[in-house]
């Protein structure tokens, strides 16, 4: 198995040996993979081979599940995330997430991003609050389209702005992480469009890991590739590698659609 690559980048997440049960069943054998700063880090693999069971690794999503058990290391900037003196809310403030379904609260588009500064004690008054509030809907190529109407419901706007508006809302705290899980699957093309636009120019802001079921999108939008396949990774390396050159014959065979 080629499970790493080269990364002359800076790390910023490294998983070592990491395995997660869900009860009795195995649904990651010992993970390894080095996530680099300022670089999207596309996940790709067949359903169910557990890319997004991995991704909610990264930022203890999988603590909300009962049965489910993580071992191994997970560090960012070298700290292990899972220690007992680590705040998760704290952690999840750092370690942004956007999902598969644009998930808009049921508050104003203002309000939605406003949401996790407030809660974070992040603004002294309100004049800091908007411009944070503007910031992030610049940052996230939607302010043009809603400045005139920012208390209008979040559920108001198209499925393709809402998903900008969550990705809006997971940058008004300033993380330094973003995880996205399928976030242009439930998208129209040219909302797909705009999204992977978006994560291009996020990258240079922040450290992106994003799962995808689409081999064209991680080809677009990635520098590295990390492909699964029955809860390992068979082969991770810089994507144009990944999609021209591939190491192993299982990879070779998904990305030319022999399975999946």
């Amino acid at each position: 198995m080629n499970s790493q690559t080269e990364i002359s980048k800076q790390i910023r997440m490294r998983a070592q040996n990491v395995d997660v049960f869900y009860g009795d069943k195995q649904a990651l054998k010992k993970i390894n993979l080095d996530i680099a700063a300022n670089q999207v880090t596309a996940l790709i693999g067949p359903s169910g081979c557990g890319k997004s069971t991995f991704l909610r690794c990264l930022n203890r999503m999988n603590d909300t599940i009962d049965s489910c058990k993580v071992s191994g290391d997970v560090s960012l900037d070298q700290r292990d995330i899972y220690s007992k003196d680590v705040d998760v809310v704290e952690l999840r403030a750092r370690i942004g997430m956007v999902f598969q379904k644009p998930n808009p609260f049921p508050k104003s588009i203002y309000d939605n991003v406003a949401y996790g500064p407030r809660i974070h004690g992040l603004t002294n008054n309100r004049h800091e609050l908007d411009i944070i509030v503007e910031q992030s809907l610049l940052r996230a190529g939607l302010f043009d389209e809603v400045s005139d109407r920012l208390n209008s419901p979040g559920t108001s706007l198209s499925g393709g702005q809402q998903q900008r508006l969550c990705i809006a809302r997971a940058i008004a705290i300033s993380p330094e992480v973003i995880l996205m899980d399928e976030p242009c699957s439930a998208l129209d093309p040219i909302a797909t469009a705009k999204v992977e636009e978006l994560i291009d120019e996020l990258k240079d802001h922040y450290t992106i890991v994003i799962v995808t079921h689409n081999m064209q999108q991680a080809a677009r939008v990635s520098q590295y590739t990390a492909f699964f396949h029955l809860g390992e990774i068979i082969e991770f390396a810089e994507t144009e590698k990944i999609f021209t050159n591939p190491v192993e014959k299982r990879t070779q065979d998904y990305i030319t659609g022999r399975f999946g």
